[in-house]
């Protein structure tokens, strides 16, 4: 029987940083965690056209850093800012305590050099009734463009252009060593609403191996010694 890991909790510490970084006593564990978790549900709910890949949430004593990764930053800054101010507010419900807190985006700028976006694209596209084939494939080229990538996979799953069986479908292109630790590894889920259902979209970018970007950049250094 296979047992399926996700790429990036199995790195975790070793090439993937956690995605909340603070401390607190053990009697205000849960409740900080609930809220991170309340906050990202909030701002994935609210910011859904905004293509997100990540949220990042640090925490002092008196401010809530809150960066926030996506690949089309206008629409969550709005006209002079007006809707980081928005959103702050909408925030102070939330988390319900005098604490400071700072918004940061960070815009992804080659949007197939991350698995989320990737996958929100293909989402919106299927919610558009493009025929997912061809989304998949067009996705692919895009990726296998960029040098960066050494290999790709995208999986859609579900009632596939209404069939009455659901079925999974695949493309890809070179390698994607899961097993190795060292093999930095991009993956996210999405899912696309349709009229006949919800279909899962899984995406996979290997980008190399981190222990050989190392060892060349130590190599050019010492060439230049």
């Amino acid at each position: 029987m296979g047992q399926k890991v996700n790429p990036i909790s199995f790195r975790l510490g070793v090439l993937k940083d956690w995605r909340s970084k603070w401390f607190a006593p053990k009697r205000n564990y849960r409740h900080l965690l609930k809220r991170d978790i309340e906050l990202r549900s909030f701002l994935r709910k609210r910011l859904k056209n905004a293509a997100v890949s990540r949220i990042d949430i640090e925490r002092s004593p008196r401010v809530v850093s809150i960066i926030i990764y996506s690949s089309r930053p206008g629409i969550i800054i709005g006209r002079g800012g007006s809707g980081i101010e928005e959103l702050k507010k909408e925030i102070f419900t939330i988390i319900q305590e005098n604490i400071k807190i700072d918004i940061n985006i960070k815009e992804i700028r080659r949007p197939e050099t991350d698995a989320a976006i990737v996958g929100f694209l293909i989402a919106e596209q299927i919610e558009k009734r493009i025929p997912f084939r061809r989304v998949i494939k067009q996705s692919l080229d895009r990726i296998q463009q960029n040098k960066e990538i050494q290999g790709a996979r995208i999986m859609v799953a579900g009632r596939l252009d209404g069939s009455e069986m659901s079925r999974r479908e695949w493309v890809s292109f070179g390698k994607i060593p899961l097993h190795t630790i060292r093999a930095d590894i991009d993956f996210s889920q999405t899912l696309a609403h349709t009229t006949y259902g919800v279909i899962g979209i899984k995406v996979w970018l290997y980008k190399g191996e981190i222990f050989e970007e190392k060892k060349a950049k130590e190599e050019v250094k010492n060439d230049k010694e």
